[in-house]
């Protein structure tokens, strides 16, 4: 079986524009959220957000070039950037042999928003003839591959909050099956808007909370729900022969992948963990590894009641009682849908490489239901060079990463 690795990453969130300063700045527990700013939120009742602070698209993207990009779309783009400038592969690798493959749960919803609003005050004319190439999931893997020249498979994965870990799946199979040598796959969101958060306010599951300190509380007593986070983390995927011929650094591994299903509701997860845990053990057994190598597990940890009660039972399943430790990097950026597990599945690859646990910065006591060991400050240096990242999405989607560091491919 082909080895898959990742020789680049680029992301931009709440907390940092690019890889290195948001490794340094979860280290540290720097807050990503804040009070919302992209829009007047007053009427919906939610008062914080994960936003992207500071975000200038032409810093690295043509300015003629974003006016015709959702944000999303931008997002990705600026992330995919900085990936394939670590990566160095251009040049290296023949276009046809290159692919993308990206995720997103929702897509150009503030593109939209701002159309349906336009048709509705001035009628259908007004409708810009971008809307369409503006608002679709797949112009993102569509813009990245064409900044690349990228000729290989290019396409969306779209499983809801599992978006951007089942595209990074779905990029190893591709690598693993032969058909590519590179895969540039992640995924990006950007939802902090009217429609977005007053749809997951009408839902109740975004936190209520005014103090961005004690707003995402992942596995916390007084969790009231989830923090609308934004921003993209892309990968570069390459088969491991590859890499090696062309002298390349290699970050990591990703190891193995499982993917399940609850078929059990349209948002709420199977209480029984059953299948987040099959999930978890499918991503184990396709690394080749046992539960007892895994030594951390980067959580979905929304902090909503259902999914944190749901995946503590389920690490419990796979790990046993006290089996693994565990920590949610949403805490300090909130929840970036489809973006999620691609951006914790950078945060992992470094905390691997850096032999250092993200600490489960909630501010709060742990709810006493939630037995799984939580990373505090005395467990923070490890050893361990396996993980994994956890992604489960609405119509009950499961999706798992084995992930290995760097130290453990000699």
């Amino acid at each position: 079986m082909k080895r898959v690795v990742v020789t680049g990453m680029g992301t931009i969130n709440a907390i940092e524009h690019d890889v290195a300063s948001t490794l340094a700045a979860m280290q540290a527990g720097t807050l990503g959220i804040a009070p919302i700013t992209l829009f007047d939120a007053s009427a919906t009742g939610i008062h914080v957000a994960g936003e992207v602070k500071d975000f200038d698209p032409t810093m690295r993207l043509d300015r003629k070039q974003t006016k015709r990009m959702d944000r999303y779309t931008q997002l990705a783009l600026t992330s995919a950037i900085e990936a394939m400038a670590q990566a160095d592969v251009v040049g290296h690798v023949a276009p046809e042999r290159l692919a993308v493959i990206y995720g997103s749960g929702i897509g150009g919803l503030t593109t939209t928003q701002e159309q349906v609003i336009k048709m509705h005050d001035k009628g259908p004319k007004r409708v810009s003839p971008m809307f369409v190439p503006m608002a679709i999931i797949n112009m993102a893997p569509g813009l990245i591959a064409q900044q690349f020249g990228a000729h290989g498979a290019s396409y969306a994965v779209v499983t809801a909050c599992a978006s951007g870990t089942s595209a990074i799946g779905q990029a190893m199979q591709h690598i693993r099956a032969g058909l590519a040598d590179v895969v540039i796959t992640g995924g990006a969101e950007a939802s902090v808007n009217e429609i977005g958060i007053a749809g997951f306010a009408a839902l109740t599951a975004l936190s209520p909370a005014s103090d961005p300190a004690q707003a995402s509380l992942p596995f916390g007593s007084h969790r009231s729900g989830f923090v609308m986070g934004e921003g993209a983390g892309t990968l570069v995927l390459e088969d491991y022969d590859h890499a090696v011929r062309r002298g390349a650094t290699i970050l990591g591994e990703i190891a193995g992948y499982g993917s399940t299903s609850d078929a059990y509701h349209m948002t709420a997860p199977d209480p029984s963990g059953a299948e987040a845990a099959r999930a978890m053990q499918l991503a184990i057994a396709d690394a080749g590894l046992t539960p007892a190598a895994i030594g951390y597990v980067n959580a979905h940890g929304t902090a909503t009641a259902a999914n944190d009660a749901m995946e503590s039972r389920a690490i419990d399943q796979v790990f046993g009682p006290h089996g693994v430790r565990v920590s949610s990097t949403k805490a300090l950026v909130g929840h970036l849908l489809g973006a999620a597990g691609s951006v914790e599945a950078i945060l992992t690859l470094g905390a691997l490489n850096a032999h250092r646990l993200p600490q489960n910065w909630t501010q709060d006591t742990q709810d006493p239901t939630c037995t799984i060991d939580l990373v505090d400050a005395t467990h923070v240096a490890t050893t361990t060079t396996a993980a994994l990242s956890n992604s489960f999405g609405f119509g009950g989607h499961n999706a798992v990463l084995a992930l290995r560091g760097g130290d453990a491919l000699g």
